[in-house]
């Protein structure tokens, strides 16, 4: 019997123990949760002051505060200010060499990335955008990184993120009386250029053209051929909270492929076979589907181009030329008062050679 009660209270403080150090570890990943939010504050941080250096000779620099939607209400639903639209924040970028007494074209620049935010990697493309004359607003939709778990676990991927791109147009465009309402685009790559399309598709009469770069089209699709962690980013409590298995209508519903019957936007696709991010496959699908609906876009299908995913934002010299054809494609509709007339004049505004 002792030996038996000795076993007893070995297995008691063994398990006691073990629960200590379970506990241990869980405020161990929180704390180191808490930190990973902390330096991505000082990552944007650091990154926002970096604009100034890589444009501020070029343009005006503003981080505006914006509202969109309110957060989901089951959260907390009688916490103080529940019910608040979300405070979201949208760069605005304005050529140095504007005349006020003029109208300006607008471009809505979405940033990719499931939890992506605008950063000094689009720097080139913002200084190409100031030198044809346009007006370049891009929200920190909710979501972003850099802003804190909060708003982290805001996000609304495919949702309310694409009414927080549509907010920012309609700031822009009530806020600034140099911008012309009628001359307004979207562009964006990745995530972004679904954020475009979703955009497009939702708000048609606002819009007057679009770029999607290499776009996620097909959510359910997406979820097949990506990682469990990758899935597991939109079936997060905080999120959609469900598989695209357990609730595949909601998947459907972020998807533009499915969603196809809307377009009625001037749109540009473009996609490269050998993406590593959204696979082609994706997109030709997106394709068909408007094919089907017999809409009116462009699109182009480029053959294993170096860059994979990033092809047409990068340094290399095809990048630059494909990217110079977005540019005309959007020109053609938004008519920015200097229009790039050669690769040559592009990269000197690109690269710092303007003077």
């Amino acid at each position: 019997m002792r030996n038996i009660a000795t076993l007893t209270l070995l297995t008691f403080a063994l398990l006691a123990h073990g629960q200590s150090q379970n506990d241990e570890i869980k405020k161990l990943k929180e704390e180191l949760t808490s930190l990973s939010f902390q330096i991505d504050r000082l990552r944007k941080a650091n990154d926002d002051v970096l604009w100034y250096n890589k444009v501020g000779d070029v343009a005006f620099i503003d981080k505006v505060a914006i509202t969109g939607p309110a957060e989901k209400s089951d959260k907390n639903p009688t916490a103080q200010g529940a019910n608040n639209p979300l405070v979201f924040r949208s760069y605005i970028f304005i050529p140095k060499n504007f005349d006020m007494n003029k109208k300006y074209p607008l471009l809505i620049y979405a940033h990719g990335g499931v939890h992506g935010d605008l950063d000094t990697f689009s720097a080139h493309i913002i200084r190409e955008l100031m030198a044809q004359g346009y007006i370049v607003a891009a929200p920190d939709y909710r979501g972003s990184t850099g802003y804190g778990q909060g708003f982290y676990e805001a996000i609304d991927y495919g949702d309310k993120e694409v009414v927080d791109a549509n907010k920012t147009r309609d700031y822009v465009v009530e806020n600034y009386g140099f911008v012309d309402k009628d001359r307004v685009g979207i562009l964006g790559w990745s995530h972004g250029g679904m954020i475009t399309l979703l955009d497009i598709f939702a708000n048609p009469d606002e819009y007057k053209v679009a770029y999607a770069g290499v776009p996620v089209s097909d959510l359910i699709a997406r979820m097949g051929y990506k990682t469990q962690g990758y899935r597991e980013l939109f079936s997060a409590d905080y999120h959609i909270g469900k598989s695209a298995y357990e609730n595949v209508g909601e998947y459907r519903k972020r998807s533009p492929v499915w969603n196809a019957h809307k377009l009625k936007t001037a749109l540009l696709i473009h996609t490269n076979t050998n993406d590593e991010d959204v696979n082609v496959l994706e997109v030709e699908q997106l394709i068909r589907a408007l094919k089907a609906e017999n809409k009116k876009f462009e699109y182009q299908i480029y053959e294993n181009i170096e860059g994979g995913h990033i092809f047409d934002r990068i340094d290399t010299k095809v990048g630059k030329e494909i990217r110079l054809k977005i540019y005309k494609f959007l020109n053609g509709y938004l008519n920015p008062v200097k229009p790039f007339q050669s690769l040559q004049e592009m990269e000197r505004a690109s690269y710092y050679f303007q003077k």
